[in-house]
């Protein structure tokens, strides 16, 4: 239970960054267009169960993946630190782009929209490589000797994931009143914290990757 209660915090924490459900709503708004508000709600039900259905995956297969290529923790976690970094410095740089473009994008059809739920709107739209990486890493280090232990864990990545999936929903849903309420400069700056969040996040991986990988250099 103890391993449940950590991995829950650090699984949300880790993902909510990139997953960024207030960027990713900006986003689904511009590609769905101006539509009934019931469509939101559908689309982000739709989209948050897909989430985690996708990220789960990704957990329970995480191991395998990893050992059937042949590719080591501190590998994963080297390789996806600067792959996150990157993609928090791209976003702290990247220029303003007004709202009201987004909205004035020409509506798609219902039926169009459901197929594609998994792909763009998921994948990667909502769950993009940096989600992969994060999801992967947190698989590992879930690993436990004991089954029950490691149980656990994933019980509590699963519990995180269904955390941003919330958020998703709950952005996603409520995307078009966002852009009503929220002036767009405040939610310029909220993207660029969330932006710098994500760049810590990914130097911190890639250093605990290097300090592995110098480590296990040592004692061969």
């Amino acid at each position: 239970m103890l391993l449940a209660l950590k991995f829950l915090p650090l699984t949300f924490s880790a993902l909510l960054p990139v997953i960024n459900p207030i960027g990713s709503a900006l986003v689904l708004l511009g590609l769905v267009g101006p539509s009934p508000p019931e469509v939101f709600r559908s689309l982000a039900r739709k989209i948050a169960f897909s989430t985690t259905l996708f990220l789960l995956t990704i957990d329970v297969a995480g191991a395998a993946i990893l050992a059937f290529f042949g590719i080591s923790l501190p590998v994963v976690q080297f390789a996806g630190g600067f792959v996150l970094a990157a993609m928090g410095w791209n976003l702290l740089n990247q220029k303003d782009v007004a709202t009201e473009n987004n909205i004035s994008a020409s509506p798609a059809g219902s039926s169009s929209l459901g197929d594609k739920i998994f792909y763009p709107f998921t994948f990667p739209v909502t769950a993009g490589p940096g989600c992969i990486v994060v999801t992967l890493t947190l698989s590992a280090h879930a690993s436990q000797k004991n089954f029950i232990d490691e149980g656990f864990a994933h019980l509590g990545i699963l519990a995180g994931i269904i955390l941003n999936s919330v958020a998703v929903y709950l952005s996603y849903a409520y995307a078009q009143k966002l852009t009503v309420k929220i002036p767009r400069q405040t939610v310029h700056g909220v993207l660029r914290v969330i932006a710098f969040i994500l760049l810590c996040i990914g130097v911190q991986i890639a250093w605990k990757g290097l300090d592995a990988l110098i480590l296990s250099t040592g004692k061969t």
